[in-house]
């Protein structure tokens, strides 16, 4: 069975269901229905056309929740006539759905989350964890926002700061997992570049391409992750990372930064650095100022506290770190990092044994012991 292909089609699908009436709660569900049947089905009985059958699977799963359900919705469902047998449309409609639920109706951390658990794929567990926030509570949200859309019309589409951040967290959890996902959320960024004259969507895209540029070395042989430090340079896409740097400076050259931007120009220094020593982290530190100044963010404060402590030393960047809540996702990591390269083994070592038992992935777990673990060797020495 090939997840991959049925990932690919499922934006499609779902698009050619609500444009022919089906309101996108129902529609989401039918779908999800007719993805269950061909994992069942497909297997033994591959179909010649995967989409055209997705849609006439699913179009039929909506047509008899529709006439079973209609006192529920509250309103009416008009049924033509089922799609006929044959290729479905060659038409992507993905950048459109995430317009979609993009809609003026809900609030824009609802629709983001929509979209995301929808239109691009990842789960409740995975969009939870990117807003940092329990699974339970956004689970909720996603129904109050499905309530929200069915009794509406999407003829409203929503802004594109918000179909960014959508893109933006899709990439992140292809990035860290699922490439797949993450050319995808590439692709549709290009698309949106292509249509909207915006410099944050050129940073969000030169964003993209700098780090997916590096790609082919954030993981060793055995599946384990290398950091960034360690990376062999030889090995990262020098074309992608052009690209992204000509797109960033074009963007930055319109005197409009947005947070997109100033991650990109983050990601371009590190890029441009011939190795890990001569990485410029003076200005990475001001980029980081840049950032905070933009978003707020705790996270981006605690990324900037590791580049100080590369830029004036590691008590300083302690220093830093220390005005943060230490609940925050990889602060052990961070501090463990900076207690290491002050010489307190000790203290890293217990911090890196506690950040892999917060770590959200297995490889990143995995990369956390062996560290905790080398450190306990060469305590022992």
């Amino acid at each position: 069975m090939n997840e991959s292909l049925l990932r690919s089609l499922t934006p499609s699908v779902l698009g050619i269901l609500v444009r022919r009436g089906a309101d996108f709660a129902a529609a989401e569900d039918a779908v999800q229905d007719a993805l269950v049947e061909a994992v069942r089905v497909w297997p033994a009985d591959p179909p010649r056309d995967p989409k055209g059958w997705l849609v006439i699977v699913a179009w039929r799963r909506f047509l008899d929740a529709t006439r079973a359900d209609v006192a529920r919705r509250r309103r009416e469902n008009v049924v033509d006539e089922e799609p006929t047998p044959g290729p479905a449309p060659a038409v992507d409609d993905t950048l459109q759905l995430y317009f979609l639920c993009a809609h003026p109706s809900l609030t824009p951390s609802s629709a983001v989350a929509l979209t995301l658990r929808a239109v691009g794929g990842l789960t409740t567990r995975q969009i939870a964890r990117a807003y940092l926030v329990p699974e339970a509570t956004m689970a909720q949200r996603i129904s109050r926002a499905k309530r929200a859309v069915s009794a509406v019309r999407f003829d409203q589409p929503g802004d594109v700061a918000t179909v960014l951040r959508v893109l933006y967290l899709v990439f992140n959890e292809g990035y860290s997992g699922d490439v797949d996902l993450a050319a995808e959320a590439i692709r549709l960024t290009r698309q949106l570049a292509a249509q909207v004259d915006h410099p944050e969507v050129a940073g969000l895209l030169a964003l993209m391409l700098l780090h997916h540029a590096r790609r082919a070395a954030r993981t060793a042989s055995d599946g384990s992750l290398v950091p960034l430090a360690e990376q062999d340079r030889g090995r990262w896409d020098t074309g992608t990372i052009a690209e992204g740097i000509g797109i960033l400076q074009t963007a930055l050259a319109r005197d409009r930064l947005g947070e997109y931007q100033a991650q990109a120009a983050i990601a371009a220094l590190h890029a441009d650095a011939p190795s890990a020593a001569e990485t410029d982290w003076v200005q990475i530190v001001e980029w980081y100022d840049e950032l905070a100044r933009l978003t707020d963010s705790p996270v981006v404060r605690l990324n900037r506290a590791v580049a100080v402590g590369e830029a004036d030393g590691p008590r300083a960047g302690l220093a830093a770190l220390a005005a943060l809540d230490d609940s925050l996702p990889r602060h052990s990591a961070a501090a463990a990092y900076l207690h290491e390269r002050d010489g307190d083994l000790a203290t890293a070592a217990r911090l890196y044994a506690e950040a892999a038992c917060e770590a959200a992935d297995l490889a990143e777990r995995d990369h956390l012991t062996r560290q905790a673990a080398r450190l306990n060797v060469r305590r022992r020495r």
